[in-house]
């Protein structure tokens, strides 16, 4: 935490860094600016992971979740900015920046924030969730539903700490045998007992299911109902489609149950600059905030960093403008894609980029999806087993591609 004399005093740091009143609507006359997306982005060189994982010539990487797309020219001019000022030291947290955040909830969901609950990590969301749960340290189970991030596993597994996936159920008829364009719908009734922790991310990775506020709501009430903490995973929330509205978990919740929730947010999914991994988490409860923070200083972490502070502060202030450019490009792209794989596709996509489909009524051994894709289309995906039991048999693809990139991907799927 800064320190509060240093808050008190600088007001040139003060005030290079408040929070800037929220622009008017833009005159109806300006043409909407061209962010390049319908132009190629050659990442060559630039030691991208996701293509790292498309080693085969002319193979198209569609698997990690990562944006082939340029990034808001604001982060880009403000790294540049704070690059020239050839002071790289110890950086403190600013504190206009936990206001920043709270603004950004309003104006783009409408959610009240309050800033006091706003923690500014120097750290990926990822690391985040990890110390979260080191910090609470449940001895009950930790749940979450299947398919889901293969995350939640994974950082479970390496905490020691017990875990039990709860298949997600279709949003359809009990009839339909398989999920269908409608997706999921989150597990309803008490939580199996005991309970430690409940872990989701919203919007849903992999399917792009936007979770009902009621939905989200009743969950808390659950969770509370056990003594669990609920973990809300909403880096793809600020991706939510036009038209649809994010519930984000520690507004949606009931008041009386807000102590017991935690949301964990980003830029670094929105604003595709996740390279420089930082997070914000929003924690209502005082006492686990003081704990959560007292667990990060025993790693070595304060609020605050050097780039993180200025990406995340370009990306809020500035990002809006792209951020909406974004969003109509990727509505356009599920569009054709969803078009293109009809039933294959398990549920239409409402938020991020990521398209979760069917390998059967795709043509492709479900045991063997990935690979007998890359070798008849040269397209990469993620194996649907990487999201738990409920995702074997399925594939996810990443969708967020240039124009003309977007055009090579569904002249490849005629190949099925």
């Amino acid at each position: 935490m800064t320190d509060d004399n240093f808050q008190r005093t600088d007001d040139s740091f003060r005030n290079l860094s408040s929070v800037r009143d929220t622009p008017g609507p833009a005159p109806t006359d300006v043409p909407a600016p061209d962010f390049g997306f319908d132009a190629p982005f050659d990442r060559t060189g630039t030691g991208s992971s996701k293509w790292a994982r498309a080693d085969a010539p002319g193979t198209i990487a569609m698997g990690l979740a990562d944006m082939d797309l340029p990034g808001p020219p604001a982060v880009a001019e403000a790294l540049e900015r704070r690059a020239r000022h050839r002071a790289y030291g110890y950086t403190v947290c600013d504190p206009a920046g936990r206001a920043l955040v709270a603004d950004w909830y309003r104006t783009r969901h409408g959610a009240a924030v309050d800033p006091d609950w706003v923690l500014l990590l120097p750290c990926g969301p990822r690391t985040a969730l990890r110390l979260l749960l080191e910090t609470v340290r449940p001895q009950a189970p930790v749940l979450f539903p299947t398919p889901e991030w293969g995350g939640f596993a994974q950082l479970c597994r390496a905490a020691g700490l017990p875990y039990r996936e709860l298949p997600l159920h279709p949003a359809h008829p009990p009839q339909v045998p398989h999920p269908g364009p409608s997706g999921y719908r989150l597990p309803s009734g008490p939580l199996p007992c005991p309970v430690g922790a409940v872990l989701l991310s919203n919007p849903h990775n992999p399917s792009g299911t936007v979770w009902p506020a009621d939905a989200v709501r009743a969950l808390a009430a659950r969770a509370t109902e056990s003594g669990a903490l609920l973990v809300s995973d909403e880096v793809h929330g600020d991706l939510t489609h036009p038209g649809r509205a994010h519930p984000v978990a520690v507004t949606t919740a009931d008041p009386a149950h807000r102590p017991l929730v935690v949301t964990l947010n980003s830029v670094g999914k929105t604003f595709n600059c996740s390279g420089i991994p930082s997070s914000f988490a929003l924690v209502p409860g005082p006492g686990l905030r003081a704990r959560f923070t007292e667990a990060l200083a025993g790693y070595g972490l304060w609020e605050g960093g050097l780039l993180e502070q200025t990406v995340q502060q370009a990306a809020l202030r500035e990002g809006g403008p792209w951020l909406d450019a974004l969003l109509a490009h990727l509505a356009a792209a599920r569009t054709r894609l969803t078009d293109r794989l009809g039933p294959a596709v398990r549920a239409t996509p409402r938020a991020s980029y990521l398209l979760w489909l069917d390998a059967a009524a795709l043509g492709l051994p479900p045991a063997d999806a990935r690979r007998a894709l890359l070798e008849r289309c040269g397209l990469e995906a993620s194996d649907g087993a990487d999201f738990g039991p409920g995702g074997r048999g399925s594939l996810r693809l990443n969708y967020a591609l240039p124009g003309p990139v977007l055009a090579t991907v569904l002249e490849r799927l005629e190949r099925l």
